[in-house]
């Protein structure tokens, strides 16, 4: 596989279709990265670009302005992700004008610590949209004059973040861009995008990353020991993002919670399960609860694998609870269950009461072995 990718985990399709495009030359204007959070999307765009620019015949040039482009400098390249709004803030002001000095600070914090970790991700409070001023400053952007760098890349980072209003900012800067400029939307939701920005994009999909590349990723950008990464690795979907929030959420109590919830709910016993709840929760932070329903149903996946005869076992370490289960209740039916967690960990979108839903998930556990 051709040396733009060293580094870069997994996406072996995705490195295929990206470097058939370099060797072509025939480069679509806009790119629209889609895929689960955490799988290295922008890291592709960062490297994408670098390599179209290495094809510079002046190589020390190339060099320079791949360095530029790694430390997200504009007008290279243009990174564009949620901001908070400013004091007196106008759809007028430039996207940071109106931000303080300490807010102005922990962007310009964020954005470094990407440049020296390419699967950091960045995390600013109050932010949780991208503004129609960060997509109106495109304009400035798109007619700048750089006849020195052969491509130069708008990065729009968790593009369905965008609303109504920027998406139809973006639309006009789409349709006719200058030569040399390309467009890469990352998103893990193109749903939430209208249709006629996706259909004026190349599409092209990021798979989960193996665990072994998740493991790896956790010890070398994370400094994360070796056995507690393959730990985490193991329930991270395929994605860093998920593997940090389980450290962030300290891996070891979540499983330790995981299984005290099981084992008070299918024990009848409410009060119990929800103290485990709500020592686990008590910021009442639905990120915690949806990982908790998460590892809730990577048990039950674990125990469906265990009456198949299936050894991939994600809790390992605690099959002593898995046969105990067995024993007693071998034939309960567990697909409706996990249907209804699923959908229980989707209400949080819609800011409903996270005592109801705790409820709602141990009535439900319980519910498993009363009616069998």
């Amino acid at each position: 596989m051709d040396n733009f990718w060293n580094g870069i985990y997994g996406q072996e399709s995705v490195k295929q279709i990206l470097s058939g495009l370099i060797y072509s030359s025939k480069i679509p204007h806009a790119f629209l990265f889609t895929g689960l959070e955490g799988v290295g999307k922008e890291y592709f765009a960062l490297r994408f670009t670098q390599a179209l620019n290495s094809k510079l015949e002046d190589k020390s040039k190339a060099a320079l302005i791949n360095t530029y482009i790694s430390n997200f400098s504009e007008p290279y390249i243009k990174y564009i992700f949620p901001l908070p709004r400013g004091k007196n803030e106008t759809e007028g002001n430039e996207p940071t004008e109106k931000l303080n000095q300490d807010e102005i600070q922990l962007v310009q914090n964020e954005i470094k610590q990407k440049t020296k970790n390419p699967y950091y991700r960045i995390s600013i409070p109050k932010a949780p949209n991208i503004k129609v001023n960060s997509i109106r400053d495109i304009k400035k952007f798109l007619y700048l004059d750089y006849s020195d760098i052969l491509y130069r890349t708008i990065l729009i980072s968790d593009a369905h973040l965008m609303n109504d209003e920027s998406q139809n900012a973006l639309l006009k800067s789409l349709e006719e861009p200058p030569e040399g400029i390309i467009f890469i939307l990352t998103t893990p939701y193109p749903s939430m995008l209208r249709e006629t920005i996706r259909s004026r994009c190349w599409n092209i999909n990021f798979k989960p990353l193996s665990y072994s590349d998740i493991k790896n990723i956790l010890i070398i950008y994370f400094n994360i020991e070796q056995e507690l990464a393959q730990k985490i690795a193991s329930f991270s979907g395929g994605s860093i993002s998920n593997a940090l929030r389980l450290m962030e959420h300290d891996f070891e109590l979540l499983l330790e919670k995981t299984i005290s919830i099981l084992r008070y709910s299918f024990g009848i016993k409410y009060s119990s399960a929800l103290d485990q709840f709500s020592e686990f929760i008590s910021d009442k932070n639905s990120d915690s609860i949806k990982l908790l329903i998460q590892m809730i149903i990577i048990w039950l996946n674990d125990f469906q694998k265990f009456r198949l005869g299936i050894k991939d076992f994600y809790f390992v370490d605690h099959l002593e609870t898995i046969e105990k289960f067995n024993r007693r209740f071998s034939n309960i039916e567990l697909n409706n269950i996990v249907y209804k967690l699923e959908k229980l960990a989707s209400v949080f979108q819609n800011n409903v009461n996270i005592n109801l839903v705790v409820l709602n998930i141990i009535f439900e556990l319980s519910a498993l072995v009363t009616r069998f």
